[in-house]
Formats: structure tokens, C-alpha cells, sequence
């Protein structure tokens, strides 16, 4: 049996918490790239255009597993590792703080602030809560175990070794995490809750907002009102599956559309965030037995909702 070659650790230091571009250059058999400066310019110059990818190459910015810059004349040879570190978008600062819940030599669970994205993504980037905790915790290696939603708020699991990480991460997919949120959305006397809704839910890349389409099922929702004041109510939503958006689409589906959401029933035009109008979905709980010590975990964020949180 052919043994998988290790990849060699990164020679380059994280950046604002964000790791460096691993690149691997690939086979080829046809000799189409005589250097490896031709090859990064055929892999970035369509992103970031020709003229940066040379400029990157003059100030050194591709380093070799020495940490040695690479001269874009080097002869190119396939199976090479190089590392750089990306240019990062300007991004408006999240004005609000990602709070530490628990903490122990395993785990990190955060509650998370609205508008903030849990890792790396499109153009948020160093603005993540990852790249936050990396920096202000000083845990270089820490990962998310799973994701929330940027503009939803509440509990997030972070893993500080690399080792742990797949043993909470099958703890999700499992299914063995107990999780509830809670959201405001209006109030309908007529409608008999609690009751669990499910549908088929697509997303389609490059669209905003998922939707529900004819066919099996592959989404379910528990919803239940927990109190109402006025025209205004709020609810425990607890997901028996995972699909993007999938409570967001769900109340939608019921005619409770949850507060400021973006999305449903209307996608709105995109434009600079109104802080002020956070959409009001929050991880409320998350329970599980740890997967190394057998103890029972429960964690509650402490965040409210509009006044009814």
C-alpha cells in the first residue's frame, strides 16, 4: 500500500490570526509550465491579475517549505510546496465582542455577536470570530468544531488542538449535540404550537437566500412560543438536521418571519450593515456528553432579543 507523504508544516507565521495559502504545485505531463512564476501567474493572475502575482514574486511574498523566497525563474517541479500569505479585504470592524464562555486544555465555547462570521470567508476575513480568538487568546491552532451563521448569534464550540478536532466535529454530525435557539418573530394567536415543520431545502451557490422545493424531505424543525408580548413573540426553534438557513427558512414558512431578517420573506438589496437591526436568531444552548471525559456539558448564552431575551 502506497504511504501518504506528510505535508510539511507551514514555514510562515499566521497573519492577523489567518494561516498562510498552502499551495502544492500540481503534475505536468505536458510541460505547459517551464517555471513556477508561469504556473502562479496561469493559477492568480485571473483573481488578483498578472501584474500583482509579479509584484508578489519581486517582494519575496512566495516562500519554499526553508521559508526561503522563491524566485519566479525557478525551474517548476510538481509536488513543490509553497506558502503565502494572501492580501486581506478592508473590513469594517464588528463593534461588538465575542465572549468567552468556557474555556479548559480541549475547548473554547464562545457567544458570538451578530454580523461577525465564525471563520474565513469571501470578504470576511480577518473580521471572523476565529481569527479574533486566535489573536486575543494566543491559540495559534485553534479551529471551529462547527459553524453559526454570521448574522446569527450564540454558542460556538472551538477546539484548541488539531488532534481533538475530529472527535467533537463527529459529535455534530452524529447528531449527539443537543442545540436550541431562540428568535423574535410576530405573533400569530391562530397558529397551534408547537410543531415541527419539514421540507426540502436547496441553496444553490451564488444565491442568497435557500428555498423549499418538492421532494423527500431533508430538513426538520421543532417550533415552539415561549412568550408573546404585543405583536411580537418569542420562540425556542430546535433543528433536528443542519441545512443552511434552515430555521430562518422554516419560520418563514409558518408566516413568522424572524426579525430583521435580510432574507425572508424579501431579499433586500445589499449595502453597509446596519448594526443597529441584528437579525434575531440566537444559539440559545448547547448540550453533549464530552467525547473525552464522558462528562455532560451544557453551556446558555447570555445574550438577549430585543428586549425579549
Amino acid at each position: 500500500m502506497r504511504r501518504r507523504t506528510r505535508t510539511p508544516a507551514a514555514p510562515l507565521p499566521q497573519r492577523d490570526g489567518i494561516d498562510p495559502v498552502r499551495v502544492r504545485l500540481p503534475e505536468d505531463p505536458d510541460g505547459v509550465w517551464a517555471t513556477v512564476g508561469g504556473h502562479l501567474l496561469d493559477r492568480y493572475a485571473g483573481a488578483i491579475g498578472a501584474g500583482r502575482v509579479a509584484a508578489m514574486l519581486r517582494e519575496g511574498r512566495f516562500v519554499g517549505v526553508d521559508g526561503v523566497a522563491v524566485d519566479g525563474g525557478e525551474p517548476y517541479a510538481a509536488g513543490r510546496y509553497l506558502w503565502f500569505h494572501r492580501e486581506f479585504p478592508d473590513e469594517e470592524r464588528v463593534p461588538f465582542e465575542v465572549e468567552v464562555v468556557y474555556r479548559d486544555e480541549r475547548i473554547v465555547v464562545v457567544d458570538k455577536p451578530h454580523f461577525l462570521a465564525t471563520m474565513p470567508r469571501g470578504r470576511h476575513v480577518t473580521e471572523t470570530a476565529l481569527a479574533r480568538l486566535r489573536r486575543d487568546l494566543g491559540l495559534p491552532e485553534l479551529q471551529p468544531a462547527h459553524r453559526l451563521d454570521r448574522l446569527t448569534a450564540g454558542l460556538v464550540l472551538f477546539v484548541v488542538r488539531p488532534e481533538d478536532r475530529g472527535a467533537y466535529q463527529t459529535l455534530f454530525r452524529d447528531r449527539a449535540v443537543r442545540k436550541a435557539y431562540e428568535a423574535v418573530a410576530p405573533y400569530d394567536p391562530g397558529l397551534a404550537l408547537p410543531a415541527t415543520v419539514r421540507s426540502r431545502i436547496e441553496k444553490e451557490r451564488g444565491v442568497l437566500a435557500a428555498r423549499e422545493v418538492p421532494g423527500e424531505p431533508n430538513a426538520e424543525s421543532r417550533v415552539e412560543l415561549l412568550v408573546s408580548q404585543g405583536g411580537l413573540a418569542r420562540y425556542r426553534l430546535v433543528p433536528v438536521t443542519g441545512r443552511t438557513h434552515q430555521l430562518r427558512v422554516h419560520m418563514n414558512a409558518l408566516g413568522l418571519p424572524i426579525l430583521n431578517d435580510p432574507l425572508y420573506p424579501v431579499v433586500r438589496e445589499d449595502g453597509p450593515e446596519d448594526f443597529g437591526r441584528p437579525l434575531q436568531l440566537l444559539a440559545r444552548s448547547l448540550v453533549f456528553t464530552d467525547p473525552f471525559s464522558g462528562e455532560p456539558r451544557r453551556f446558555l448564552s447570555r445574550r438577549p432579543l430585543n428586549g425579549l431575551g
